[in-house]
């Protein structure tokens, strides 16, 4: 099935968009082959962020990392082979970026973490939380899914699948899958800021090993049942990238799960709306739900 290959082009768009490289970051983590970079904001208790395909850790916006350091000492990285993290030399796929991950907490001397992953990022945060639950309290499992059961649309297969026009072109179309049409037409300028800031690198090499990655994932649906770590599954009601019965599904198969399905958000529902995103991850995280 073409899914997985159409569902990583869309965050490929945002190597359609200026990305400067950015300084070297503030930490630099020896783990197995690679060293991988990244940074820390707050106090407290700590949250690792792991970010989705095709991006770096600077796909976190500052309003968002901001909010969430009120609370915690906050920790994004550079996955395997982007920004200013080490290819190396291991193959590329979802349970090695998990493995990355449990190394870099390892590497921090942190024994027992809160988690959120997205969209790419929760995969590999699933894959975190079933191979080394000791390390995991709560996970927050963002656009998420657990196997190709609920795949995108025809419509947005179609959309994904047209590569004619301009590079910049092609991008704008694969943004589209990203929020509902609505919201889109009405909010051209938060897009931009959204888009053109500086993203880091995104080296081509690296987003074709992560896409073969995920299409290689084996899925979680037969392993699920036996996570017992509190699990927030958040999505949008509009995301038409990865739908929200794919979270639906993974509620009946997690005993420890809560789902939130946000009205009138898409694949990107943290840019959209990021007060009510934040206000929804730190209630749960907090240990706080409905």
């Amino acid at each position: 099935m073409l899914t997985p290959s159409l569902f990583c082009l869309v965050l490929l768009s945002l190597a359609f968009f200026p990305a400067v490289a950015h300084a070297s970051s503030p930490g630099s983590a020896r783990v197995g082959d690679i060293s991988i970079a990244w940074s820390e904001q707050g106090a407290g208790e700590p949250l690792l962020l792991i970010a989705g395909y095709g991006t770096t850790r600077k796909i976190w916006e500052d309003g968002t990392l901001d909010r969430l350091a009120e609370r915690y000492r906050v920790i994004v990285f550079d996955n395997r082979g982007m920004g200013d993290t080490d290819a190396g030399t291991a193959e590329f796929s979802i349970r090695q970026f998990a493995e990355d991950a449990h190394g870099l907490i390892r590497t921090l001397s942190i024994e027992k973490c809160r988690v959120l992953g997205w969209s790419m990022g929760s995969l590999v945060a699933q894959e975190l939380a079933l191979a080394h639950p000791e390390r995991v309290e709560r996970l927050v499992l963002y656009a998420s899914y657990t196997d190709w059961s609920y795949p995108p649309s025809e419509e947005t297969i179609r959309l994904l699948s047209d590569e004619s026009g301009a590079a910049e072109e092609r991008g704008m179309r694969w943004v589209q899958t990203l929020f509902p049409a609505k919201w889109l037409a009405a909010n051209g300028r938060r897009v931009g800021e959204i888009f053109m800031r500086p993203l880091g690198k995104v080296p081509g090499e690296s987003v074709a090993r992560q896409q073969e990655a995920i299409e290689k994932w084996e899925g979680s649906r037969a392993r699920l049942g036996s996570l017992g770590t509190p699990a927030l599954l958040l999505c949008g009601k509009d995301d038409v990238l990865v739908p929200p019965e794919n979270s639906l599904l993974m509620a009946g198969l997690m005993p420890e799960a809560t789902l939130r399905v946000l009205p009138g958000t898409g694949h990107g529902l943290m840019f959209q709306d990021p007060e009510i995103f934040c206000s929804l991850v730190l209630e749960f995280l907090g240990g706080k739900t409905e």
